[in-house]
Formats: structure tokens, C-alpha cells, sequence
């Protein structure tokens, strides 16, 4: 099994997901499957 490498994300990456996250248009899942994260990550 390949080792998946860590990807570090930007600050604009992180604003942005930060951002669809508190207007709450979107249930987290659906914005983890968009960003490619998971659920707790956009949560923490």
C-alpha cells in the first residue's frame, strides 16, 4: 500500500474553507467531500 503524502495547505486554503464553513450553506460533509478533507478538520 503507497504511503499518502501530507499535503500543507495555505492560509488562503484554510480562510476560504473557514469561511463556507460559518455561513453553514453547506453541511460539513458535503464541504469536506468539495475540499477534499475530513469532517473534523473543518470542524477544529
Amino acid at each position: 500500500m503507497a504511503r499518502r503524502v501530507r499535503r500543507n495547505r495555505g492560509a488562503a486554503f484554510k480562510a476560504k474553507v473557514a469561511l463556507e464553513a460559518v455561513r453553514g450553506e453547506k453541511p460539513l460533509n458535503e464541504l469536506a467531500q468539495q475540499f477534499d478533507l475530513h469532517a473534523n478538520q473543518i470542524k477544529q
